[in-house]
């Protein structure tokens, strides 16, 4: 994490959010390209909806949370969404093959 610094106006610091923003809108298209990479790998359903490996992402976004002083409940709660909508496209992607 980079450092944080103290602004001087509530403009700068919504110009530093935006920035965020940005960073992480990137990093989200980032994932669903190697998500939808993966569905190439997978033999079945159940490959796709990977539950085991659900769990372990969402106990080491937890922990990375915990480490960063982010709400691990909030970053559990924004994976699941992100992980459920990719699973459905790749299930999508799957069915279509």
């Amino acid at each position: 994490m980079e450092p944080i610094h103290a602004c001087d106006s509530l403009n700068e610091v919504r110009t530093n959010i935006d920035r965020i923003d940005a960073r992480m809108v990137d990093l989200i298209a980032e994932r669903g390209a190697y998500v939808a990479q993966a569905a190439q790998f997978k033999k079945n359903a159940d490959d796709v909806k990977a539950s085991s490996r659900v769990d372990a992402v969402i106990a080491k976004v937890r922990g990375l949370a915990e480490a960063s002083h982010a709400d691990p409940d909030l970053v559990e709660a924004v994976w699941r969404t992100m992980i459920t909508h990719f699973t459905n496209a790749e299930m999508t992607d799957f069915m279509h093959r």
